[in-house]
Formats: structure tokens, sequence, C-alpha cells
């Protein structure tokens, strides 16, 4: 048997998408091991939606190619598809051709370096998969994207929306409970689009797999602000639901109108604020993560200062912040940058007030007493992470498992999770 070693980068659909490859090359008689010195196949799936990722990549690349002359190395996901011309002499699979993993693997180890990177296809949703834990099961609901992002390369990658239907999702959701699955993560480019080119949305998806028999809990992906805006009494209903978590994830990038309309986004800093007020409103526990993009060409000190109150204003519990970084092929990447020292400077007093920020939003959960679901091993031995109804993280120490839901005590925050005891094991 063939051993193969599998690298994800990127967003929960690239792992989901390196589940299923796994699950196919498995089928296929194919060993997928956890070090890549056991393996004779190592398989990259990549990401280009930041350019530090990228660089990472070719550097990890370099070095596999260097350090293990005699392996077989496939490179799948979002670099290929969006610069094939970058891994001329690679076998190489794009984001719409995961299913046809095997094929490609298998060529390569006859020495025929094929590139499968047509997009005009859907991957089955059906497809084997081998997860990496036993508690999380994600389902891609569907691929690309409506945006046109100035700074955003993914759509090279992903292309234009295209959703699976309700009824697939659903089975699907039914399959993970039965594998075991305690939570479900929806995911997507932009999950807030779901549906539109079917004619129907994400709430009423919501509500479907809701109504699937079984203790569980969904995580919704990214949602975009212009979309959800389109049907938000609908969706923050649908959050209501308690198998639902109460955790939106909504990318502002910037408190400036001016600059976002240079990124293209369609909405405006207002609607935005009023969008997070209307949620908080709905369900006052709702976790808020948004995105930030520091620096972005063009950005004047005064912008920055109207990010800075944004914000202040929304007191988001979660903030990706990310220094511009200019993609090639992007209309960004044709504007003229500021000053390295200048966005170097602005990235990290965003990064402060964000902590600040956050600290006093985990504040607000000390001595609260409720479950958690344990989603994640901790970084150090015997410490655990779980899971409130609010997709707070709360850390515990002790002899649990993945999927193992507790009762805590929160009696310590700080500025990235909640920290407690365990009052008993809930059955």
């Amino acid at each position: 048997m063939t051993n193969i070693y599998i690298h994800t980068s990127g967003c929960s659909h690239n792992f989901a998408d390196s589940e299923q490859m796994a699950g196919l090359l498995k089928q296929a008689g194919f060993d997928i091991v956890d070090n890549i010195e056991d393996a004779y196949v190592v398989l990259f799936n990549t990401c280009t939606v930041k350019g530090p990722s990228e660089v990472a990549f070719f550097h990890r690349l370099e070095s596999t190619r260097q350090k293990y002359p005699t392996k077989i190395i496939v490179v799948a996901g979002c670099i290929p598809q969006a610069d094939p011309h970058k891994l001329k002499g690679y076998p190489v699979v794009g984001t719409n051709q995961i299913h046809k993993i095997v094929e490609v693997v298998e060529e390569a180890l006859h020495d025929n370096r094929i590139q499968l990177l047509e997009s005009g296809e859907l991957p089955p949703l059906n497809l084997p998969r081998v997860r990496k834990s036993p508690c999380t099961y994600i389902i891609p609901i569907s691929r690309g994207c409506l945006g046109a992002c100035s700074f955003c390369k993914a759509k090279f990658a992903r292309g234009n929306l295209v959703s699976y239907p309700i009824e697939d999702i659903r089975k699907e959701v039914e399959i993970a409970l039965k594998e075991g699955a305690k939570e479900i993560w929806l995911t997507s480019q932009d999950t807030s689009c779901y549906g539109f080119d079917l004619d129907t949305n994400l709430a009423k998806l919501l509500n479907e797999v809701t109504s699937v028999f079984g203790n569980f809990r969904i995580r919704v992906g990214m949602m975009n602000p212009n979309h959800v805006t389109k049907f938000k009494s609908e969706l923050l209903d649908a959050f209501k639901n308690p198998k639902v978590y109460q955790f939106m994830h909504l990318p502002v990038q910037s408190g400036s109108n001016e600059v976002l309309k240079k990124m293209c986004r369609s909405y405006t800093a207002e609607e935005f604020i009023n969008l997070v007020y209307e949620a908080r409103l709905a369900i006052p526990d709702m976790t808020i993560a948004t995105d930030i993009i520091a620096g972005f060409p063009g950005e004047t000190e005064e912008q920055y200062w109207e990010t800075q109150n944004l914000l202040r204003k929304v007191m988001p519990d979660v903030v990706n912040l990310s220094r511009f970084w200019p993609r090639p092929g992007t209309l960004a990447a044709k504007m003229g940058p500021l000053p390295g020292e200048i966005v170097k400077h602005r990235s990290k007093v965003l990064t402060g007030i964000y902590h600040s920020i956050a600290r006093m939003q985990n504040e607000r959960w000390l001595g609260w007493e409720g479950e958690i679901l344990v989603n994640e091993k901790g970084k150090e031995l015997g410490q655990w992470i779980g899971r409130n109804d609010s997709y707070k993280p709360v850390i515990v120490e002790g002899d649990y498992s993945l999927g193992q839901r507790l009762r805590v005590k929160v009696n310590r925050v700080t500025s990235f999770d909640l920290r407690g005891k365990t009052v008993n094991e809930v059955i």
C-alpha cells in the first residue's frame, strides 16, 4: 500500500476538501498517514487568500522537495486553480476537481503529471471522508461567491456561486449524526449567499437541518453583511434555534465608507453597525466575529480612525486582523501601497484596541455556569477546549474526550478565551 500525507492550509472549506480527498484515497486502497516521514506521496491542499500563506506554501514546497527528493508531491486547492503557471511540472487538482484526486495520484505514481483544473462541474457532496475530529463534521453548502472584492484572490480559485440542494445537505447532516458527530460546520466562501442561485436562502437551510432529530450544534461560517441584510429577520429567527451556535462571522474590513468603496464591498459601515446591533438585540449573547484589513492602499489617517471608532462602537468578540498584502491580479494590487511602517503601526494599534475589547467582552462571562461541548484538545496535557451556546471557547482541565458535554463554571478569562472548572459531566 502507498502512504499519503496530507497538509492542509486555509479555511474550513479547505479542510472539508481534504477530508473528502482523504476518503476517496482511502477507499482506493491508499493509507493516510499523520507523519510526512512515513509517506511516499505528499499532498498539499493550498490557500491563496493571504499573501503570507501563499509565500509559506512555496517555502514549504521547496523545502519538502529538497529534503525528500524521492517523494511524489501533488498540489491541490486554491493556488493551482488561481495560478497554475506557478506549478508547472507538478501534478495538480483544482478546487472543483477534488473528486478526481485518485486519478491524479495514480497517474503521478506512474510518472505522469496531469493537471485537472476544469471549473465547470461541482464535486458530489456525498463523497467518503476521513475526518480529523470525531466530534466535528464539516459540510460545504456551496462553492464560489457573488462578490468581487478588489483585494481578494479567492474568486479566481473558487469562481461564482453554485449551491448544493437543501435535501443533499440534510442527508449529509443525517450521515454526520450516524457517524457520531456532535457539531456540524456549514462552510462556504460566503454562507450568506447560499441558495440565491436555487431560489432559497441560508435561513431556510438552517430551518431544515435543525429539524433533523438529535442533540447536536451547528456552526455557520462567514457571512458577508450585504447579503445578510436581504433576509436578516428570517435569518435571526433561524439563529434562535437552540441547535445553532449564537455566533456570527461578519467581516467588515474597514470602518471607512470610502475605503469600503475601493474594496468593492457592497455595504456601508453604518449598515454593518446596524446589522450587529439588530443581531444583539434579537440574541443578546450573540458572539460577533469580524475581519479588518489594516493599511489598505490610500487609507488616510482619518479613515484609519474611522475603523478604530467602528471597533469601539461594535465591540466585536473576535477580530481577525490582517495587514494589507497585494494579491497579484487583483484591482487593489494596482493601487499605490502605503509605507510599510505605517501599515505596521496601524495594525499594532488596532490589535491593542481589539485585545482590550475582547477581554471586556469575555469578562461579562465571569461567574457564568452552563454546558459546553468539548471539541478541541488544549495545548497542554490534560487541557480541553469546549464551546458554549455562544461558541465561546472555555478551557478546562481533566480527563475528558472530544464530543463530551460538561457543565462548567467560568472563574477566569483572557482576551482569547474563558477558563473554568467542571461542575459535573452531562449525559
